[in-house]
Parts: C-alpha cells; sequence; structure tokens
C-alpha cells in the first residue's frame, strides 16, 4: 500500500520560503505519478504543481516561476519548494499519487489521483 506523509509546512512572512516534502513507503517513487494539491479552509482543493509524462513539471498560474517541483527517487520523496510566498490564509498542502502505468498523466493538476497523503500546513503572513 502506497503511504504519502508530508512535511516541512509552517509559518512563514510574505517573500520566503519553504520547502515542502512528501516521504514515500510501500513503493518506489520512481514508478508514481506525484503531485502537490493545497486547500484553503472554504476553497475547493487546487493543484499547485505536478510532474507529468517526460518529467515535465506543471504548475497553477497562480505559483509559476516560484515554486519548483522534484522528486529524489533515492530517497522516495517529493519535493515542493517554494519562494516568494505571498500572504494567504493557512491552507492545508497534500501529495498525490498514483502508480504509473505507461506513463504519468497529461495533465498532472487534472487527474484522480489514488493515494493522498495527511497534508501539511502552509500559513503566509504579510
Amino acid at each position: 500500500q502506497v503511504q504519502l506523509v508530508e512535511s516541512g509546512g509552517g509559518s512563514v512572512q510574505a517573500g520566503g520560503s519553504l520547502r515542502l516534502s512528501c516521504a514515500v513507503s510501500g513503493y518506489t517513487s520512481n514508478n508514481l505519478c506525484m503531485a502537490w494539491f493545497r486547500q484553503a479552509p472554504g476553497k475547493e482543493r487546487e493543484g499547485v504543481g505536478g510532474i507529468e509524462s517526460g518529467g515535465r513539471a506543471r504548475f497553477a498560474d497562480s505559483v509559476t516561476g516560484r515554486f519548483t517541483i522534484s522528486k529524489d527517487n533515492a530517497k522516495n520523496t517529493l519535493y515542493l519548494q517554494m519562494h516568494s510566498l505571498k500572504p494567504a490564509a493557512p491552507a492545508q498542502y497534500y501529495c498525490a499519487a498514483v502508480r504509473k502505468l505507461w506513463t504519468c498523466p497529461v495533465n498532472s493538476l487534472n487527474y484522480a489521483y489514488a493515494y493522498w497523503g495527511q497534508g501539511t500546513q502552509v500559513t503566509v503572513s504579510s
């Protein structure tokens, strides 16, 4: 069974940086398609960044140029590096994954992932 555990959340001032980690167990991350999502109270969950077929990364327009995503298969971990964070209400950031069949989704931010972590909270104050 694939298990995902996020970490690295916290409170940061606007303009600061955070790096989120998603540790994978029960499966090898090399054979997983993975992405990050976030959800603030009262809002729908939205895709933040994901890795797609061919290793391409896709990001939400709101974070493009400020966030990067990477996967260290040796550590079985997915990362989300966030820079120039903007003031926002606390949001839960979730790691999502699905077993790779032939390739990863064409659109990593619009896909029915099978596995989800419990989330890690990020708060950006002004």
